[in-house]
């Protein structure tokens, strides 16, 4: 198989279907072999139910239910550790990605990068939003020897090699951005337009972008790039 695409989903029964469907696009204008791994984080409205649904539409939805809300690095977890192909693409399910970037991310990982990161250009983020992950990548680029200029986006690929190192990781923690980053430094970083939220709100508050920066900074600790 060519490329698994990984999408974390919380709350996001009003906008998951019309995602998946601009994949699919996607996958079949380009001719790739492809699958989409939906991982429901214990959402509180009807995304199960229409990840189901979704399923049953088309043959190469897969979906995964858990049973508590774990967050977002960890439900991708889940799914990758049910991937099945050479590359591996993960986005948000919120439809500011782009579904027509992801060839762009294949293509490139394809013709020989491991990595391949997103540079977004006119971010739809708030004001805070946006301030503190221009902190985060400065802190990030300080305390773990990071290069600045990659921004650690949710929207990003790495290929099988990558994957596979990644899984090994068993931990109940985990910063998925290091996992990827210390395995390789043959990275691309491609420009992207952000788009805006197409229903409902940010699941990512300030509080829970505080914690997800807590763990990266402990999960720091001896990583080298």
């Amino acid at each position: 198989m060519d490329l698994s695409i990984v999408i974390p989903v919380f709350n996001s029964e009003e906008i998951i279907s019309t995602l998946v469907d601009e994949i699919s696009e996607q996958i079949k204008s380009n001719g790739l072999k492809a699958e989409i791994i939906l991982v429901n984080d214990y959402s509180e409205d009807l995304s199960w139910e229409k990840i189901k649904s979704l399923n049953k539409k088309y043959s190469f939805v897969k979906g995964i239910n858990l049973m508590n809300n774990y967050g977002q690095h960890n439900a991708i977890m889940a799914g990758l550790n049910h991937c099945n192909s050479n590359y591996c693409i993960l986005m948000d399910d919120d439809m500011q990605h782009n579904p027509k970037y992801i060839i762009d991310i294949y293509n490139k990982l394809n013709s020989g990068y491991e990595i391949c990161y997103v540079k977004y250009l006119k971010r739809k983020h708030s004001k805070w939003k946006i301030f503190v992950s221009w902190l985060n990548n400065i802190a990030a680029s300080i305390l773990a020897l990071k290069p600045i200029k990659i921004y650690t986006s949710s929207f990003k690929g790495f290929n099988q090699k990558i994957l596979l190192n990644i899984i090994k990781y068993k931990e109940k923690e985990v910063f998925l951005d290091w996992l990827i980053l210390e395995q390789s430094k043959n990275i691309f970083i491609l420009d992207v337009l952000h788009q805006e939220r197409r229903s409902g709100n940010t699941n990512y508050n300030l509080k829970r972008l505080l914690e997800l920066w807590s763990i990266m900074i402990i999960k720091i600790k001896t990583k080298s790039f």
